[in-house]
């Protein structure tokens, strides 16, 4: 059977470059049996890249994508961003061996409008072409607030119709959450999925608010039971979204969990391994 990589979207083990710096975090990903990661949340320092590129050499760890935005996510936002950091931005890709660039989500100051994020997606498009002149693929990953619809289409939908340089980064969590069945929506976007997010979605235990009743409280509650589960905790049909992914192009399924609830993000990352083991997936996990 054809098969792809699987890895970790480094956001979820972002804290452990504190505690272990990128070079010990990289080595604990293999240990776990990762050789694939996406970098993101992470600071392009010269020793983050550098640690990086020595624990991908030493410990057989592909970089799948690095992450940039297009520009702040809202005035004033500290950050590299393509519009201002495009040579070294290329520079660390080419240093990692990395040849995918995502935008991890619609800049703040243009969601809620149509025509403020068509304007960001044709800027974002025409920096994919120039990204390709340096063999660098721009890939834009997907929230729940592009389900909204404009005219009676999904805005993400819009933005694939109206760009013809730049990918999609599926996240099968944020599918499920803007109301689409995962699996139909990822088979759409076929030839265009190099990258596809693997994120479990799971209804938790609804936690009373304490004290007297308060309606406002109780709403708060009753809506956060939408968690972030570990692949295979959760109720979407992963293994027939890995298969659509395969089917249309994607190469590399990265795990990605926005919240471990307190649990060691490595502990939840292990079960999501073991996991995805049992569904048949462990010769996806090396190169």
């Amino acid at each position: 059977m054809e098969k792809g990589l699987i890895g970790i979207q480094m956001s979820t083990i972002k804290d452990k470059i504190n505690e272990l710096g990128a070079y010990g975090t990289l080595k604990a990903c293999a240990e776990l049996g990762y050789h694939c990661v996406e970098v993101s949340q992470i600071p392009m320092t010269p020793e983050n890249v550098a640690g990086m590129k020595k624990a991908s050499e030493e410990f057989g760890v592909k970089i799948a994508a690095c992450s940039a935005s297009l520009e702040p996510m809202f005035p004033e936002m500290p950050g590299e961003y393509l519009v201002s950091d495009f040579d070294k931005i290329v520079a660390d890709m080419k240093e990692l061996g990395c040849d995918m660039l995502r935008i991890g989500m619609l800049p703040m100051t243009c969601m809620g409008s149509r025509e403020k994020a068509l304007d960001f997606v044709k800027r974002a498009d025409e920096m994919a072409a120039r990204l390709k002149e340096h063999d660098i693929d721009l890939y834009y990953h997907n929230h729940h607030v592009e389900f909204a619809k404009y005219d009676g289409e999904y805005l993400l939908d819009i933005i694939k119709d109206t760009t013809k340089h730049m990918g999609f980064e599926l996240d099968i969590h944020w599918i499920q959450r803007g109301g689409e069945n995962p699996v139909e929506f990822i088979r759409k976007y076929a030839g265009r999925i190099r990258l596809l997010h693997l994120k479990d979605y799971r209804i938790g235990e609804l936690r009373m608010p304490e004290g007297d009743f308060d309606p406002q409280k109780f709403m708060q509650a009753f809506t956060d039971i939408v968690e972030f589960a570990e692949i295979g905790e959760g109720s979407l049909p992963v293994q027939e979204c890995i298969q659509a992914g395969l089917e249309g192009g994607s190469e590399y399924f990265l795990i990605e969990q926005d919240s471990t609830y307190g649990r060691d993000p490595f502990e939840s990352l292990k079960i999501s391994r073991d996991n995805l083991i049992k569904m048949g997936y462990g010769d996806w996990f090396n190169l």
